[in-house]
C-alpha cells in the first residue's frame, strides 16, 4: 500500500479535480495545476450517468451536484421523417430509482471544486503545463512560463484531449456538434429527458435539461446540432435563417427554444475522435480521462468515465506502490473502457454519418429490439455506465474484491472513509 506520496496533478477539470480529492483522501499530498488565472469550467451540458453520480457520492460531492442538476429518467429520439421511434432508453429497467443526471460543466465544477477547497488541497493557477521529465529524484512538471515544479513521485495527467503529456493519436470523426446554453422555456417538453429528433443519420437536433448554474436559479437547457466539421464554414456564411427554419421544419416544438439564439456566435463547435492509450502509464506518469481515451459522446460517458479512473487510480494506490499502482489502474479500467469503447464505434455512425443504410438499419432493428426484455434493461445498464463491473472486479487493499456497491441494483457505499 503507498502512502504518503507527493502527488502533482495536470489540469483541473473533471478528472483532474475527482483524482484530487480521491488521492487527498486516500491520505497523499496533492498538487494541481491549471493554466486558468481563477478557477473556472469549460464546455456545456453532460449528463453524469449513475456510475458516474456514485464516484461523486464516494467522493463527498454528490448532494452538491444534485441539488444544481436535474433528475434525467429518460433518454428519448424520434427519426422526423417517419416518425419511428428510434431512441427509449428507460435508467429505471437497469435498477430501481437509477436516473441520469443533466449538468452544466460549471455545476459539476462547482461541487467537485467545492469539495477540494473544503479539503485544503493546493491549486496553482496560471499554470500552463509543457512537458514532463523524470529523473531519479522523481517526475517533474515543466511550464509555458519556464518554471519547474517537483519533484512528484506520481504525475497524474488530466489535461483532456490536447494534453502534451499524452501520446495519444485519435482518430478524428467527420460529425461533430454545435453547441449552445439556453433558458429552459415554457415547453411542451418534458424537463426529465434528454430529447432528441433525427433526419436519418445526417440531422441531429437535441435538448437537455441541465438544471441551474452556480449562483442561479434559473432552470438551463444544453441546445446541440449534428454537423460535419467541413460543413461549418458554410453554416456560418448562411446565417441564422435558414438554418432556424430547418429545424423549425423538423422540430416545430423547438421554436421557444430557437427564438433564444440570435447570434451564430452563441454556437460553439465541438469536434469529437476516438482513440485508447493500450498503455495509459509511464515511468511515474498515469493518464486519465480524455487524455488516456476518447469517444464519441452519444453514450454520454466521457466524464464519467473521467471520474471512474480518478477513484480507480487512488484504489490501486491502496493496493500497490507507486511503481505498481499504474498497471493496476490500468488493468481495473481495461474491460468497461473497451466495451464502452466498442458501443460508441457501433452506434456513432447510425446517429451522425452520412448512410441510410445505417439509419435504416438503428430504426428497424436495432431500436424495436432494445424496447423489447431483457434488452431494455441491458440497454438500461448500458446507459447507466453498469452494464459490467467500472473497476474489473481487481481486488483492492487487504485482498479485498470490488465492493457490493458496484452491483447495479445496490444502493451506493462510501468506499474512501477518510
Amino acid at each position: 500500500m503507498a502512502q504518503g506520496l507527493h502527488i502533482g496533478i495536470a489540469g483541473a477539470g473533471v478528472g483532474g479535480l475527482a483524482a484530487g480529492i480521491a488521492l487527498h483522501l486516500a491520505g497523499h499530498r496533492v498538487e494541481i495545476f491549471d493554466q486558468f488565472d481563477a478557477p473556472r469550467p469549460v464546455g456545456s451540458g453532460l449528463v453524469v450517468q449513475p456510475v458516474g453520480q456514485r464516484v461523486l457520492d464516494w467522493l463527498g460531492c454528490g448532494a452538491a451536484a444534485r441539488a444544481l442538476g436535474a433528475p434525467i429518467r429518460m433518454l428519448h429520439g424520434v427519426e422526423a421523417r417517419t416518425g419511428a421511434g428510434t431512441l427509449a432508453v428507460r435508467y429505471d429497467a437497469a435498477g430501481v430509482g437509477l436516473h441520469g443526471l443533466g449538468m452544466h460543466r460549471a455545476g459539476l465544477f462547482e461541487a467537485l471544486h467545492g469539495r477540494l477547497v473544503s479539503l485544503g488541497a493546493r491549486v496553482v493557477p496560471s499554470s500552463q503545463v509543457m512537458a514532463s521529465s523524470a529523473d531519479r529524484q522523481g517526475r517533474w512538471l515543466q511550464m509555458a512560463d519556464g518554471r519547474r515544479f517537483g519533484p512528484f513521485d506520481l504525475v497524474v495527467d488530466a489535461l483532456g484531449s490536447h494534453s502534451p503529456l499524452s501520446p495519444l493519436v485519435s482518430r478524428v470523426l467527420p460529425y461533430g456538434a454545435l453547441w449552445t446554453t439556453l433558458e429552459w422555456p415554457v415547453t411542451e417538453l418534458p424537463d426529465d429527458r434528454l430529447t432528441q429528433r433525427y433526419v436519418a443519420a445526417h440531422r441531429m437536433v437535441g435538448v437537455l435539461p441541465i438544471g441551474r448554474m452556480p449562483g442561479e436559479s434559473t432552470q438551463r437547457a444544453a441546445f446541440f446540432w449534428s454537423l460535419r466539421h467541413d460543413a461549418f464554414a458554410g453554416w456560418q456564411a448562411q446565417g441564422l435563417n435558414p438554418w432556424q427554419a430547418e429545424m423549425r421544419d423538423i422540430w416545430p416544438a423547438l421554436s421557444p427554444f430557437i427564438a433564444q439564439i440570435t447570434d451564430p456566435a452563441q454556437m460553439v463547435l465541438a469536434r469529437y475522435s476516438h482513440g485508447t492509450l493500450r498503455r495509459p502509464y509511464a515511468d511515474r506518469l498515469v493518464h486519465i480521462g480524455d487524455s488516456a481515451h476518447r469517444a464519441s459522446p452519444q453514450l454520454g460517458q466521457g466524464a464519467n468515465m473521467a471520474l471512474l479512473d480518478a477513484l480507480a487510480l487512488a484504489r490501486a494506490l491502496d493496493a500497490a506502490g507507486p511503481q505498481d499502482a499504474p498497471a493496476l489502474y490500468a488493468r481495473m479500467r481495461r474491460g468497461h473502457l473497451m466495451l464502452y469503447q466498442a458501443f460508441s464505434r457501433f452506434l456513432t455512425p447510425q446517429y451522425q454519418s452520412d448512410s441510410r443504410a445505417l439509419a435504416w438499419f438503428r430504426d428497424r432493428i436495432v431500436a424495436p429490439i432494445g424496447r423489447v426484455p431483457p434488452f431494455d434493461r441491458a440497454m438500461g445498464a448500458i446507459a447507466s455506465g453498469l452494464f459490467i463491473p467500472p473497476l474489473g472486479g481487481e481486488p483492492y487493499a487487504n485482498g479485498q474484491p470490488v465492493p457490493p456497491g458496484w452491483a447495479m441494483d445496490a444502493p451506493p457505499a462510501p468506499m474512501l472513509q477518510r
